[in-house]
C-alpha cells in the first residue's frame, strides 16, 4: 500500500498543472480550469474507491483495480442496487468510460476526447441540484487553450495527465482540502488586488474564527454563516476549532457565480456532506437570505467587500435588518449594511466576527448614528486593529 500522501507532494503536483496554463491566460482564468479538473478527479476517484469498498469491503490497491471491479459489477444483476446505494451517499453516478481514470489512460495514449469530458461535467451537473452549473466556468473549447481543435485538446489532455499523478487514493480529506486552499491562496497572490473577492488570508481567517467560536467549541450542531463567503475558506475554518466538526451546518452566500462554484467544490473537497452545506448564489444586501429555514446562527463570520457601493434605497428602512436604526449605511459605503445584515442573523448568544476598514470607527452622519446605537445596545464586544 502506498504511504499516505503529504500535502507538499500534492501541492507540487497540482501546481505543475498551473504551469501548463500559465503561459496561455492569467491566474484568474486558469484557476477555473485547474480547480475544476482537480475537483472532477476528486469526484471520480472517491466514487471508484467507494464502489470497490461496497463490493469487497476494503480499499483498492489502485484506481485501475477499482475501475475493473466496477465494470464487472455492472454486468451483475445487482448492478442497479449498487448504483442506488452510491446515489444515496454521493448524489451522482459516473459511467466507467467517463471516470477520470479512463480519461487519463486515453490522454497517455493520445486518444483523449474533450467531448467525453464535457459529457462527464454535464452528467454531474444534472445528477442533483447541489451540482447545478458547477462546471460552467470551464470552457473546454476556448481559444485561450490554443489555436484550433488539436492544440486545445492537447492542452486539456496535458493537464489531465499532470493532475493524474496526484494520488487521491492515499490522501485524506484534510490534506486534499488544505492543498486546494493553498492553490486558492496562490491564485489570490498571483491575481493581486482582485483576489480579495474570493480569499481571506489564512492568518486573518484563523483569528476571526477563533474569536467567534470561543465558548462554543463543544456545541453539537453548530451553525456557521458567512454572507460574503468567497471561496468558502473562512467558513471551513470552523471545523478546525469545533469539537464536533462533522455536525457543523454551513450557510453561505456569494454574489460572483464563479466564486460560488469554487466554494461548492471547496466544501466537497473538505469532506462536508451535501446535507450540511446550504450555499446560495445571490446579492446579500439586495434581498435578505436565509429567510425560511434556519435564519439565525451561532457563529457569523464575514469579510465583506470594503466600502462597496449599494443602492441604499429608502425601502430598506422598512427592511427588518435595518429598520431599528432609523438611517441607512451611505450609498458609497455599504460597510454598516453588511455589519447589520450579519448581526440580524446572529443568535442572541452567538458571536459575530467581521473585518472592516478603519473608517467605520470614525465617520459621522448616518454611520455615526448606527455606531452609537450598536454601542448603547451593548452589541460591540471588542474592536481589534490588524496591521
Amino acid at each position: 500500500m502506498a504511504e499516505n500522501v503529504n500535502s507538499k507532494d500534492l501541492i507540487s503536483v497540482l501546481w505543475s498543472g498551473a504551469d501548463i496554463l500559465r503561459s496561455k491566460m492569467d491566474a484568474n482564468e486558469y484557476k477555473d480550469y485547474l480547480l475544476g479538473i482537480v475537483f472532477y478527479k476528486y469526484l471520480s476517484d472517491s466514487f471508484l474507491i467507494k464502489v470497490y469498498d461496497l463490493i469487497y469491503d476494503e480499499k483498492p490497491e489502485s484506481l485501475s483495480d477499482a475501475l475493473s471491479a466496477y465494470k464487472e459489477a455492472l454486468e451483475d444483476e445487482s448492478a442497479e442496487e449498487l448504483k442506488e446505494q452510491i446515489i444515496s451517499e454521493f448524489h451522482y453516478v459516473i459511467e466507467p468510460e467517463l471516470t477520470y481514470t479512463c480519461f487519463a489512460d486515453a490522454a497517455r495514449n493520445n486518444k483523449f476526447n474533450r467531448e467525453q469530458l464535457q459529457k462527464a461535467f454535464n452528467n454531474i451537473e444534472q445528477s442533483d441540484p447541489i451540482f447545478t452549473d458547477l462546471f460552467t466556468d470551464i470552457d473546454l473549447y476556448s481559444n485561450r487553450l490554443g489555436a484550433g481543435d488539436q492544440k486545445q485538446s492537447d492542452t486539456i489532455s496535458a493537464l489531465i495527465k499532470v493532475i493524474d499523478s496526484a494520488d487521491l487514493l492515499n490522501t485524506d480529506a484534510d490534506v486534499l482540502g488544505n492543498a486546494y486552499e493553498y492553490l486558492i491562496g496562490q491564485f489570490a497572490s498571483e491575481t493581486g488586488k482582485k483576489a480579495g473577492e474570493f480569499y481571506t488570508p489564512q492568518a486573518v481567517s484563523k483569528i476571526l474564527t477563533r474569536i467567534a467560536i470561543a465558548g462554543q467549541e463543544d456545541k453539537m450542531g453548530l451553525s456557521v454563516y458567512d454572507p460574503c463567503m468567497g471561496s468558502g475558506s473562512l467558513l471551513l475554518n470552523a471545523k478546525r476549532y469545533s469539537k464536533h466538526p462533522r455536525n457543523i451546518k454551513y450557510y453561505g452566500q456569494e454574489l460572483m457565480t464563479s466564486t460560488y462554484n469554487l466554494a461548492r467544490m471547496n466544501m466537497f473537497l473538505h469532506g462536508i456532506v451535501p446535507e450540511n452545506q446550504m450555499l446560495r448564489n445571490g446579492d446579500t444586501l439586495d434581498e435578505d437570505w436565509p429567510t425560511d429555514e434556519e435564519t439565525d446562527f451561532n457563529v457569523v463570520l464575514m469579510n465583506p467587500p470594503y466600502s462597496a457601493k449599494w443602492s441604499a434605497a429608502q425601502g430598506f428602512l422598512q427592511d427588518e435588518r435595518f429598520s431599528d436604526y432609523g438611517v441607512l449605511a451611505p450609498k458609497s459605503k455599504a460597510d454598516y449594511a453588511f455589519l447589520l445584515h450579519g448581526l440580524y442573523h446572529l443568535k442572541s448568544n452567538g458571536t459575530m466576527a467581521i473585518i472592516l476598514p478603519h473608517g467605520v470607527l470614525f465617520r459621522g452622519a448616518a454611520e455615526g448614528k448606527i455606531r452609537e446605537k450598536l454601542l448603547r445596545a451593548g452589541n460591540i464586544y471588542a474592536v481589534i486593529g490588524l496591521p
